[in-house]
């Protein structure tokens, strides 16, 4: 048995407007009738509520006195009066002459079929199946239309929750709180206070796209939550989470909350692919950047200006650090797996990085899933607060990162230098297997044009050019190759040479004339000079 009080707080019903004071509505329903009939009493049971146009009554409101006095001698649970048909308004004596008996009188609104009304308040008394598909769909239309209007996530699920009337929380893929209903408003602790005891519980969000276990608070006190998975992607879902679900009102139903998590997942899916549009709009952006400055250009362009939608501003230091998520043994070749991996990883630090670093900005990076992050700002903690921010992922999802860090560079048109350095750095790291997370770009000079030839190759190259002085054993000719190589390091200057070596002028000028002896070579021919340099470089663990 249901008060109509009770009856008139459901959605479904917000339309009927309870004209008499709300402590009449305080009477049980048993049954529904619609009768058009002055002396309906003498035919219904007790509790009955009754439906009527009150067409008799068009043009003498005033005999709705005598059917008022019958229906309440017969202890019935009150009367709605369709408006628009046969009376526009109800008259303000019979209001008050049913408040005056405690009698409920509701208005109906022109636009409800009464004999759609009677079903649907027959079946919600009657607890029937029909009536829950019926809700169920209901909130669909009703959430589908939300989603038309462009509502937004917050107003979704405080809709949500007033309509259940009770605590609704939704979570992100992090398990972070993105939305709440109204309730924690009112409530002692908050969401995250929630969201974090049912983090504890072991086995909650690993696997199972919903589920129910009690927690405790504080004091002692068992709740009950519920969560579903809302699944805008395969592997990495949303949570709605609802508390005490046992105190939600009949006729909402465990397939009405299915539907409501459907929209949601519309809505969510929704704004994925607004803001994915707009990524790829600075992706392509990023790419046009990186090859023009690349290019033999025939002009400057104004970076900044064609940038600051994106996030560019003026500053004296620039640089790029280059970031991706690393596959393990168990993701590798999962294509879906990871590309919804790295968006969720550039979407963590798209969000966290500007908390540390000023003016930060990302970008992904077009046919890959890694990205580019741009630091405008002098930052002297740069290492630390990647760190601190791929260890705040990690221990949420099992994900780890890797960056490669570009030099500084003083101007915006200079930041294809860094990006290209930044992506040696995350490349060289990837094949050092190195146990930090973070490698900074090292200069290498000549040296690094040398790596892939092999030991001997680089041997008779040494051997051909500097001969005797390649590997020397004896003192005097590694006295001679000492001094060949300052000499050169000080651009053939022969008092710098001296002073560097603490030395005699007259010594330097001997040694020299030696060593082109022994090469057979003017060591000052520019060309010959750069090989001498590179054999000198590379024979350089021979000394």
């Amino acid at each position: 048995m249901k008060l109509v009080a009770e009856l008139l707080a459901i959605p479904r019903f917000s339309n009927l407007r309870l004209l008499t004071d709300p402590l009449t509505a305080e009477i049980p329903v048993d049954s529904i009738e619609i009768t058009e009939t002055p002396d309906i009493a003498h035919y219904i049971p007790e509790h009955t509520f009754i439906l009527s146009t009150a067409m008799v009554y068009k043009d003498n409101q005033g005999a709705l006195l005598e059917l008022i006095d019958s229906l309440v001698a017969k202890n019935a649970a009150g009367l709605g009066i369709k408006i628009g048909r046969f009376l526009d308004v109800i008259d303000p004596e019979v209001i008050a002459y049913a408040d005056s008996l405690g009698f409920p009188i509701v208005e109906v609104p022109a636009t409800m079929p009464l004999g759609r009304l009677m079903h649907q308040l027959l079946n919600l008394l009657w607890n029937t199946k029909t009536e829950q598909l019926s809700y169920a769909l209901d909130i669909q239309k009703r959430f589908s239309a939300s989603l038309m209007k462009d509502v937004s996530i917050a107003r979704f699920i405080a809709d949500f929750g007033q309509m259940v009337n009770t605590p609704i929380i939704l979570l992100n893929p992090f398990k972070q709180v993105i939305a709440h209903s109204k309730h924690f408003t009112r409530m002692s602790k908050p969401a995250e206070y929630y969201i974090h005891q049912l983090g504890q519980t072991k086995g909650v969000f690993t696997g199972e796209k919903s589920g129910a276990i009690p927690i405790k608070d504080l004091h002692e006190k068992t709740s009950q939550i519920s969560y579903y998975a809302i699944e805008t992607s395969t592997y990495f879902p949303h949570y709605l989470v609802i508390l005490n679900p046992e105190a939600i009102p009949y006729p909402v139903s465990d397939f009405a909350l299915e539907q409501a998590a459907l929209v949601l997942s519309f809505m969510l899916y929704k704004n994925q692919k607004v803001q994915e549009s707009f990524e790829d709009l600075k992706s392509d952006f990023l790419t046009r950047m990186i090859e023009y400055q690349q290019s033999t250009k025939q002009e400057q362009k104004d970076w900044l200006d064609l940038g600051k939608t994106y996030g560019l501003v003026k500053a004296r230091h620039y640089r790029v650090i280059y970031g991706a998520c690393e596959p393990t043994k168990e993701t590798k070749g999962k294509d879906k797996y990871l590309k919804e991996e790295s968006d969720l990883v550039y979407q963590w630090f798209s969000e966290q990085l500007p908390y540390s670093i000023k003016d930060v900005c990302l970008f992904r990076l077009k046919g890959s899933n890694h990205f580019a992050i741009f630091v405008q700002h002098k930052c002297d903690a740069l290492e630390d607060h990647l760190i601190e921010t791929a260890n705040a992922l990690t221990n949420r999802l099992p994900f780890r990162m890797a960056f490669g860090v570009g030099s500084v560079c003083e101007s915006i048109n200079d930041l294809a230098s860094s990006y290209i350095e930044a992506k040696t750095a995350y490349e060289e790291r990837r094949g050092q297997h190195d146990s930090s997370i973070v490698s900074f770009y090292h200069q290498r000079g000549m040296r690094s044009l040398f790596e892939k030839m092999s030991p001997e190759d680089i041997h008779y190259f040494c051997r051909t050019i500097l001969k005797e002085l390649a590997f020397p054993q004896e003192d005097a000719t590694i006295e001679l190759r000492k001094t060949l190589r300052a000499y050169l390091d000080y651009q053939c200057e022969i008092t710098r040479t001296a002073k560097a070596l603490f030395v005699h002028r007259n010594t330097i000028k001997y040694r020299i004339e030696q060593c082109q002896k022994l090469l057979g070579k003017n060591v000052h021919d520019p060309s010959i000079s750069l090989d001498l340099r590179l054999a000198l470089e590379l024979s350089e663990e021979g000394d």
